[in-house]
């Protein structure tokens, strides 16, 4: 590891996104996705699951008060520490308890960050005050010795970190940092973020490697990068310690999670060292760990935090760790639209080359976890292998998370979908056939919110003389460069069209702008390069020159129709292709091609046309592609089987759409891979 070649995220403040395509999607976050969710909160949202988040701090913060005014008297309440606490038969009479996840106060950190980031790209005066209304609610919940969580606030404190395993406590505070310092850094109010560090103190004081500390460490991660982002706005090295605790002690033996009360662990004599807590990865030293495991989203939230610690600590086994999983997911874990997770059981990967189509999970969460986990190890060095990642995900597995009018979301997204069977094979009931309106567990939406909006700290990252983009989007970005602020733009049709201009104005002394090469393109051109030094690295073209007004970089890089097949080992995909272009992944669906997608063939060497066409009222580039369809086979003496006989099919032209936009006319049928001829 060298230091030199460390960068770190623009701040927001400085990055203005122009680009159609994602000013578009955080146009639907500031308009559609955030008052909407702001709805949900508050059980606003006919329909849909409700939400309690809102009313539960509201409850907390009237405990508080009633507290005060009887002079801090404390009636402990009944426990029902169950998880859940689900709705009762009346919805209208509700008692003064707690309802919903454990996680639930999470819902409204992960909503508070995504209004910061929007913030910073379009100031909204009444959004900002609604923000700061909210924010007054939740402070108030508060307990005056810093601890801020509803769940074990309204049910009794005297079980904090009781359960660290499975109640979601510093996963909330996780989520918490993150909200505060994103609401700081966008409005310059710290109201969150002093309450953020009071609750962060409190656990610093609880654990640690100190003696009389608790040993524990968190059951759901994401602390553990919360806590360095937390540490590099307020240089508290304290909370890089504790960052560093957590996923230090991770995996230690004996096991901190036998010691907690869980039915579910029953050790037999003689057994207490064996393998156990891959669901949370804990079952190893991080370092030890070469395979990701267990929870998808915990897992990538957890190499997200070791690879924090690798680049401020300049720790080279832990970024050997990293680079490890990062492999092991990229090249045996991941679907080919960017998502991971194979298995509804436990939310989880499967086993290496297990990506079964028609019952992925493939967790919106998942994917997004990814893209922090992606940026995290460019910020180590830029190497364009963890972009293309970034950017497969981005364009593919997330953005099918959200329906293109930003009212409806994907949990789950998987490669193949036949709506029947959604509805009628247990193992598929997690696969749903159109987008819901919420989810009683409503992880996902707000993530789409905070990262789509901050989507401009993932595009960007910079050192002293070198702005690297990562992503093509266009944008204008300030840069300080020797006292001076260059201004540099970025103008392209991304992912539709590959031509990218970049330009720069303001400074006077040269610079680097590193431009990433993307993995899908064969050959790319430059222009513009005479008077400049150039070198290709990592995948990266540096063009360093004084950057005139007036003058221009412009690449090409040819977005060619592409056939893809998966590896061998793959079962899934075996005789079967996908087709992408750019970045985008393609697939077929049933109000194009007509019902019984399993019985259509693409041609291996068939013509393919690349088509403007109208998703919903969103303008994308689709494709048609040569291929059969299989006549219906049937046994003329009407048995289930009968003696092969070759197919009769028919040539069809197949229409394929850009997967995210899939389920966006209604329920039926879709599938990525197609059986090749």
């Amino acid at each position: 590891m060298n230091k030199a070649d460390y960068n770190y995220p623009i701040s927001l403040r400085k990055v203005q996104i122009t680009d159609d395509f994602w000013k578009k999607e955080m146009e639907l976050v500031r308009n559609e996705i955030i008052p909407y969710q702001w709805d949900a909160l508050n059980d606003k949202v006919e329909g849909a699951n409700p939400s309690f988040c809102m009313r539960n701090f509201k409850i907390a913060g009237k405990q508080n008060k009633e507290r005060a005014e009887k002079g801090n008297s404390f009636k402990e309440p009944v426990y029902t520490f169950r998880g859940f606490e689900a709705l009762p038969e009346d919805p209208d009479n509700l008692e003064d308890k707690f309802y919903g996840f454990v996680f639930q106060d999470s819902d409204f950190y992960k909503w508070v960050e995504a209004v910061a980031y929007s913030l910073t790209q379009h100031p909204d005066s009444e959004l900002e005050k609604l923000a700061d209304e909210a924010i007054d609610i939740v402070c108030a919940a508060q307990q005056e010795d810093g601890y801020l969580d509803t769940y074990y606030i309204i049910n009794g404190k005297d079980k904090i970190f009781s359960n660290l395993r499975d109640h979601h406590e510093l996963y909330c505070f996780g989520h918490l940092a993150e909200g505060a310092v994103a609401y700081y850094q966008a409005t310059g109010k710290d109201k969150l973020l002093k309450a953020t560090m009071r609750f962060a103190d409190y656990i610093n004081n609880y654990f640690g490697p100190e003696e009389g500390k608790c040993k524990g460490y968190p059951g759901h991660e994401i602390a553990e990068m919360a806590l360095v982002r937390l540490y590099e706005v307020t240089g508290e090295e304290k909370y890089l310690n504790l960052s560093s605790f957590f996923v230090e002690e991770r995996g230690q033996r004996p096991y901190y999670y036998d010691g907690e009360e869980h039915p579910d662990i029953k050790i037999e004599k003689g057994h207490e060292n064996d393998l156990r807590y891959f669901y949370n990865q804990a079952h190893l030293p991080v370092r030890e760990q070469k395979e990701a495991t267990g929870h998808a989203v915990r897992a990538v939230y957890l190499y997200s935090g070791m690879a924090d610690l690798a680049r401020l600590k300049n720790d080279q086994s832990m970024y050997d760790a990293c680079e490890t999983l990062w492999d092991n997911i990229v090249n045996e874990k991941m679907y080919i639209t960017g998502g991971i997770g194979g298995t509804h059981l436990g939310e989880a990967f499967s086993y290496p080359f297990d990506l079964p189509n028609d019952t992925a999970y493939a967790e919106t969460c998942a994917s997004i976890g990814l893209v922090f986990f992606a940026r995290r190890m460019l910020q180590m060095k830029a190497v364009s292998k963890y972009a293309d990642v970034m950017e497969l995900a981005l364009y593919n597995g997330i953005l099918s998370g959200m329906a293109l009018d930003g009212k409806s979301f994907f949990y789950v997204n998987p490669l193949e979908s036949v709506p029947k069977a959604c509805r009628l094979d247990e193992r598929k009931w997690h696969v749903k056939p159109v987008r819901q309106k919420w989810f009683g567990c409503a992880c996902c939406p707000p993530n789409l919110a905070r990262l789509l909006s901050s989507i401009g700290s993932y595009a960007y990252t910079e050192k002293e003389d070198t702005l690297f983009v990562h992503l093509y989007m266009g944008s204008k970005v300030e840069k300080e460069i020797g006292g001076q602020t260059a201004v540099i733009s970025v103008e392209g049709e991304f992912p539709w069209a590959g031509t990218v201009r970049v330009s720069a104005c303001g400074c006077d002394s040269e610079f680097t702008i590193a431009l990433r090469i993307p993995n899908w393109c064969r050959n790319y051109t430059v222009k513009g390069t005479d008077g400049a030094t150039t070198e290709v690295k990592d995948g990266y073209l540096y063009v360093t020159k004084v950057w005139k007004e007036g003058e221009s970089v412009e690449l090409s890089f040819p977005m060619e129709l592409r056939m893809l097949q998966a590896d061998t080992r793959v079962r899934e995909d075996i005789g079967k292709a996908a087709i992408m272009r750019g970045p985008i992944v393609y697939c077929l669906e049933e109000v194009d091609n007509g019902a019984d997608l399993h019985l259509l063939q693409v041609a291996k060497d068939g013509a393919m046309e690349i088509v403007d066409r109208d998703i919903a009222g969103t303008k994308v580039k689709a494709v048609t592609v040569d291929g059969y369809r299989k006549a219906a086979a049937k046994n003329a003496g009407g048995g289930l089987y009968h003696e092969y006989e070759e197919a009769q099919k028919e040539a069809v032209k197949l229409q394929y759409v850009p997967y995210y936009t899939w389920a966006n006319r209604g329920e039926n049928e879709m599938q990525v891979w197609t059986v090749t001829e």
